[in-house]
């Protein structure tokens, strides 16, 4: 009788799978273990292209390998939110970009902090851009220059975003964007996950992090 054993048939046959097994449970790899309980988990896969192929590299939160991240070192990003995890996102952080905790960002979303200067196409009229916590940006949207969002502001899909809306607790929708719902902050859940990651960083390492790295 030949024994069959399909799991290590399964496991030589994948490379990737026996590197994953190999390094998960090494501590610096916590982070694959501990933000799988969360709902931005970061994956071996995410980490290897990432890192490794050097796909998209310098963000310190993976990225899609179809969004663009530009100026990442002016870009700050809270807990559980990681700009350019679906595809298709460009965000621009040529000027300053913030971006809350516990945000949700949908496919093809564009934040953008500097336009081209319209009386010299060659220079960048820098600017910035500020969302908070718990805020969604649906698929499609536009953040542009300037903007400050408030927590709990809800972007339709679509919508242009040319104005800030800073009180947050809203939903808004449109090109330009305009406020088509109030929401009652007392209703709005502040959740927080047992693990606290800024992308691959865990959040009490994270202000020496921004300290040397970043620019915001």
């Amino acid at each position: 009788m030949i024994p069959r054993w399909p799991l290590i048939g399964k496991l030589l046959r994948s490379p990737m799978r026996i590197l994953e097994l190999l390094v998960v449970r090494h501590r610096s790899f916590r982070f694959l273990r501990e933000t799988a309980q969360t709902s931005l988990p970061i994956t071996f896969d995410m980490w290897f292209r990432h890192f490794v192929l050097r796909g998209n590299t310098g963000p310190y939160w993976p990225i899609h390998p179809t969004s663009e991240v530009k100026g990442w070192k002016n870009i700050l990003v809270g807990v559980e939110t990681c700009p350019g995890y679906m595809p298709g996102c460009y965000i621009q952080g040529l000027g300053k970009i913030k971006i809350g905790s516990y945000g949700r960002i949908a496919a093809n979303v564009s934040i953008i902090s500097s336009n081209h200067d319209v009386e010299d196409l060659s220079r960048h009229a820098l600017d910035e851009v500020t969302i908070g916590d718990y805020c969604w940006l649906s698929a499609g949207a536009v953040v542009l220059p300037g903007v400050t969002l408030g927590d709990f502001t809800i972007v339709g899909a679509g919508a242009v975003v040319t104005k800030s809306f800073p009180d947050g607790f809203c939903v808004i929708a449109g090109n330009p964007a305009k406020m088509i719902r109030r929401l009652d902050p007392a209703r709005c859940v502040r959740h927080e996950s047992p693990y606290r990651y800024h992308g691959y960083i865990r959040d009490d390492e994270f202000d020496r992090y921004r300290r040397d790295h970043l620019h915001v």
